[in-house]
């Protein structure tokens, strides 16, 4: 098993299973059987699924299930009367923190039968066997462009799967560059320990030396902690899932074209108020606070998605909570983005996550700790299929996918895109947020705000709007009447956000 692997395997805690969980919305009920065919023959296809990680000795390896059961790893569950989005989420929050058997291949699918008169999928796999990039395409491997066929990809006829039950070394592995230069920073953090993590004076030191490179290890090993929220401590064993109703992807990318920002750009803010929202009404403090966030980027080429395993870095993103203004939040959002577009720290966290996978216990431990104090949650944006697809010939409505959060991180934010729609999807610790759904429940509204701004400003447009002018348009808190108002003036001008995301 590679390093990185072996350090998503070695991260699973009781409060913070390493476990990927989704759910797909089908249209109409699909069947059991339909289900477990699909799966055998493009999912269990990919030899690493059909095999369970192994530890001896502190070294992990891939081992081959001699007695490899597709009964129990695709199942059937039924919710209780007529299910609906609350009785979907409870069952997925159970799941969530319900950890796979380690005597089997770590993962499973689970069939709800009744789901608002169709049908869903939900889906549990460990992360020692991929990242969400490569797990996109394995699952759009499962899917179709109709309901009996042709598949949406296909995946190559072999996958590059090393034999299973012998220790790999990730030296041996013929790596990209930046998995070469994630590996050689590993071997520093091996061979150096921890120290530069808790002695600002090598930090220091290190940044004088000079280097894009080394300034940026100085300057995560520097980070101060991000605010204390309600959203920070410790968790807990239990978790709960909530998802908000999508919104129209083409109107995202025209308030992005419009105001010169990019759609992760409009999507983070959109996050950021509704978590600055959700504080405000619980009567917390929100002036100048900085909640700062793990966000996972691709560092695979796109021929090699198929090739498994965990290729990817991590930014620390910076949410601007204490800024009240939409339009000034949106513009420190994309501040903060286009600062770390050139970072060294994918690169930097890679060859940590490679120096969790070699090193001792004990080093990973303290590593793992540089990665999660400073952040409140993790925080993933991904791009899904452009067009409706078919699962077990049944239509997919919807999906949603939650990563795992590592150390005492609490809180797990997912944007997906499908089928022209953005769906906004949050996983916490109950403990700490016994409420997920009034978060998402403030998404819709705050990405109202930036579209009411923005039509309502001066037109024609297309760059940076003036707060001043923007906070005149949209105020804060609406009554009712005042949001049936909004609503629709919004949908009045709607065909100039289509017109705009045209041009």
């Amino acid at each position: 098993m590679s390093a990185v692997d072996t350090a998503w395997l070695r991260m699973d805690r009781p409060s913070n299973l390493m476990m990927i969980t989704g759910v797909i919305m089908l249209e109409r009920r699909a069947g059991i059987e339909r289900l477990k065919q699909t799966v055998a023959a493009r999912f269990a296809r990919f030899e690493r699924f059909r095999q369970r990680p192994v530890s001896i000795a502190g070294v992990a390896f891939w081992e081959t299930h001699r007695q490899f059961d597709l009964d129990y790893h695709v199942v059937e569950v039924a919710l209780p009367g007529r299910a609906g989005d609350r009785e979907l989420q409870a069952l997925v929050s159970r799941l969530a923190c319900t950890p796979l058997a380690p005597a089997r291949p770590l993962w499973q699918f689970h069939l709800v039968a009744n789901y608002r008169g169709g049908s869903a999928v939900l889906m549990r796999i460990h992360h020692c066997y991929a990242d969400g990039i490569a797990l996109v395409h394995v699952l759009m491997s499962m899917m179709d462009l109709g309901p009996d066929g042709p598949p949406a990809i296909m995946p190559p006829r072999r996958h590059k799967v090393r034999p299973s039950g012998i220790p790999a070394s990730p030296m041996s592995l013929p790596p990209t560059e930046a998995m070469r230069n994630a590996l050689r920073i590993g071997a520093t953090m091996i061979e150096k320990g921890i120290e530069i993590w808790h002695e600002p004076e090598q930090a220091l030191a290190l940044a004088e030396q000079g280097g894009a490179l080394t300034a940026e290890i100085a300057t995560l090993a520097l980070m101060r902690e991000d605010s204390p929220t309600r959203f920070k401590g410790a968790p807990g064993l239990a978790k709960c899932v909530a998802w908000a109703e999508p919104i129209p992807l083409v109107e995202v990318k025209a308030i992005g074209k419009a105001l010169g920002a990019s759609v992760n750009d409009v999507l983070l803010s959109c996050v950021a108020g509704a978590l600055r929202e959700y504080l405000a009404d619980k009567g917390d403090a929100v002036d100048g606070v900085m909640l700062r966030a793990l966000v996972p980027v691709n560092l695979r080429p796109e021929e090699e998605a198929f090739n498994l395993g965990n290729e990817f870095g991590l930014i620390f993103l910076e949410l601007p909570i204490g800024i009240g203004n939409p339009f000034e939040r949106l513009y420190a959002v994309r501040a903060n983005m286009r600062a770390l577009k050139d970072s060294y720290q994918p690169i930097i966290a890679l060859g940590l996550l490679a120096a969790m996978g070699t090193g001792p216990r004990a080093l990973q431990e303290q590593l793992l700790r540089v990665l999660a104090r400073n952040a409140t949650a993790v925080m993933t944006n991904v791009p899904g299929p452009v067009d409706a697809l078919y699962l077990a010939g049944a239509k997919v409505g919807g999906q949603m996918f939650w990563v795992p959060q590592s150390g005492d991180i609490g809180m797990g934010v997912s944007i997906l895109s499908y089928a022209g729609r953005v769906q906004f999807g949050l996983i916490t610790d109950r403990g700490l947020c016994p409420d997920p759904e009034r978060v998402i429940a403030r998404f819709g509204p705050e990405f109202e705000k930036l579209v009411l701004g923005t039509l309502l400003s001066p037109w024609p447009r297309d760059g940076d709007l003036d707060p001043v002018v923007a906070a005149n348009a949209v105020r804060p808190r609406q009554s009712s009447s005042e949001r049936a108002s909004s609503t629709s003036s919004r949908s009045i001008a709607s065909a100039g956000l289509h017109a705009t995301a045209s041009r």
